[in-house]
């Protein structure tokens, strides 16, 4: 069975290290990818701080330097086709996105300029506060406050940056967003979103993953959930967890919200899913527990490939 993955950290890791996305000692690198037939994988430019702007800058580069090199192995998405041709000719296919908005400043004019450069899924926010939103992760005397929920909503800049990313064709991603945030995105939204690497908080009540509330808005938007592997926000044993994840994501917002966000180089190393190459096990588990072949289907890559579909075209 193909996957679709929504989220790593992966490209920002090998700029910062030197890597090339083929042989990086990473969890994640397309060689690995490709042993365990990943039909796409959204790459994430994760910048914060002073040297946002900068740094997002640095890794545009190397992602434009680099893909060139890789065309035996890979190809960048543009649209739905390009994921069924690199499926055909047995390539990974490459979609960029971005994780944290706030390197644009107050220049929403620069969400244009994503688009022509190939980005096709953005978040607003990290775990900073900036001109757009609040997280939904706080900190305290440097400790993350899991227990604590935030409502603050997005800014009036923020909604303006929702706007644009809808005509540009960029899907939204709100996993790092405040509840209010999410609310004020989804409410009476008909247009997809996504949460890229988001758990549910009925598994496990932490404030990174989604309330009941949001789940169903999410689907009711025909949106997706990508569940995290990250051990603080999916708990313990890691495939069961994943299963217990699922079951409740589909009891919540049915079979066609759930998808895969690994978070891959971008988490401590989980020991039960140490990087992608334990992806087609996690879906023979899944399996073995019950979850109908239909319904990995469109957990594996089946719910994210239709959101692109409708959203990037």
């Amino acid at each position: 069975m193909i996957y679709t993955d929504m989220h790593t950290d992966t490209l920002t890791a090998c700029a910062d290290r030197g890597f090339e996305l083929v042989g990086y000692d990473g969890q994640t690198n397309l060689t690995k990818l490709k042993k365990a037939n990943c039909a796409a994988q959204c790459f994430a430019i994760f910048t914060e701080g002073e040297s946002a702007a900068f740094d997002f800058e640095k890794y545009l580069a190397y992602y434009k330097q680099n893909m060139p090199k890789l065309r035996h192995i890979a190809a960048p998405i543009e649209s739905y086709s390009d994921i069924l041709r690199c499926e055909k000719e047995g390539k990974v296919g490459v979609i960029l996105t971005v994780e944290n908005l706030g390197f644009i400043g107050s220049d929403l004019d620069k969400i244009d300029r994503l688009k022509l450069e190939g980005v096709k899924m953005a978040s607003l926010v990290w775990n900073n506060k900036n001109l757009f939103a609040s997280p939904n992760l706080v900190f305290k005397d440097g400790l993350p406050q899991f227990e604590n929920r935030v409502d603050e909503g997005l800014t009036a800049l923020g909604k303006q940056a929702v706007e644009r990313l809808d005509c540009n064709k960029i899907i939204i991603d709100i996993s790092h967003l405040s509840d209010g945030g999410a609310r004020d995105i989804l409410s009476g939204r008909k247009t997809p979103i996504v949460a890229s690497h988001s758990n549910a908080q009925g598994v496990l009540n932490v404030c990174r993953n989604l309330s009941d509330e949001l789940i169903k808005k999410i689907a009711d938007c025909g949106g997706v959930i990508g569940v995290n592997f990250c051990k603080d926000f999916l708990g313990t044993p890691a495939f069961g967890s994943v299963l217990k994840n699922i079951r409740h994501l589909i009891n919540t917002g049915g079979e066609d919200v759930v998808a895969i966000g690994s978070d891959f180089d971008g988490i401590p190393v989980n020991p039960e899913i140490p990087d992608c190459t334990y992806v087609p096990a996690l879906l023979n588990y899944l399996l073995d527990g019950g979850i109908p072949y239909a319904t990995v289907e469109k957990f594996a890559y089946k719910n994210f490939l239709r959101v692109f579909k409708e959203v990037c075209g």
